[in-house]
């Protein structure tokens, strides 16, 4: 990943689409690249695929249409992980879920809304330079935890919370694919479990730029000063258990696990079901959704 500012491909047949999104996007600092077709943009990708923190893609667009691009990208294994912003004028529930469930996971419809736009290419472009610190974490704590069957911690920030992941993913076989996961879980537990910040909270946040500060604080809060969430695991033979719990009052869990397009359009609320998809072989909320255990069958 250069050191440089991130870079988002932009791939659209239709020029003025092209000229609109680079306008919004260079009053962040988001560099952009643009192409007008599909297959440009996959040999772009093929030959620096370590360039870019996104893709921003047209779903309709001549020769190589934009779902043929999507399944490209997910089928190669170095770029797999590179998120991708469908956009598109269909509006339908299956269209969206076809492009949902073959790894779009970010939404933009047309016309554009800048602030949108804005605040989905930023939260796709930081999951993605999020994912890449914690492989690199991954790299340096590898076989950490292979001498350990049991072990419980707490945890009680954002930077814990995914410092820990990382620690604890090495415990399995693949701990690339089961940090994504667990990051996704235990930052859960922090943001909306223990310090209660509800999903309309962050859409806002998002948008406003404004999530991680308020994590801050109301970290600080007198209320919320003894509050700790705890991830506990355990091997068994060939599989080991995750059990995650915080202090918090719980949420409706169950139309997270699945993909919707009723979220397609939000800049969050995409990781429970990508964490079940991706990074595990069970996973199992209980009560009122704030303890979730998570299973990991080993190969090794």
């Amino acid at each position: 990943m250069s050191e440089s500012a991130p870079t988002v491909l932009v791939v659209d047949d239709d020029e003025f689409n092209l000229e609109l999104i680079t306008e919004y996007l260079r009053e962040t600092e988001i560099e952009t690249v643009s192409v007008d077709n599909g297959e440009v943009a996959l040999e772009m990708l093929q030959e620096s695929p370590e360039r870019f923190s996104a893709v921003l893609l047209d779903r309709m667009m001549p020769g190589i249409d934009g779902m043929e691009v999507l399944a490209s990208i997910k089928s190669d294994p170095v770029l797999t992980k590179l998120p991708v912003i469908m956009q598109t004028a269909q509006e339908g529930r299956k269209s969206m879920l076809e492009g949902l469930q073959a790894g779009s996971y970010y939404y933009l419809t047309k016309p554009y809304d800048r602030h949108t736009i804005l605040a989905i290419v930023r939260t796709a472009v930081n999951d993605y330079l999020r994912y890449c610190e914690l492989q690199t974490n991954v790299k340096q704590t590898a076989n950490t935890l292979k001498m350990m069957n049991k072990g419980k911690f707490t945890f009680q920030t954002l930077e814990e919370a995914r410092n820990l992941a990382a620690l604890l993913a090495n415990a399995c076989s693949d701990a690339n694919h089961v940090v994504l996961g667990l990051t996704e879980l235990m930052v859960n537990a922090v943001e909306h479990g223990n310090l209660g910040i509800s999903y309309e909270e962050k859409t806002k946040l998002n948008v406003s730029g404004d999530w991680e500060s308020e994590v801050e604080k109301r970290l600080e809060l007198p209320e919320n000063s003894s509050r700790r969430a705890t991830v506990e695991f355990e091997r068994n033979e060939n599989k080991i258990v995750f059990n995650i719990l915080d202090q918090g009052a719980g949420f409706k869990w169950k139309e997270y696990l699945d993909l919707s397009p009723d979220r397609a359009f939000d800049s969050h609320g995409r990781g429970i079901a990508m964490a079940r998809s991706i990074s595990f072989d069970q996973i199992e909320f209980r009560g009122n959704g704030n303890e979730v255990s998570v299973t990991v069958v080993n190969q090794e």
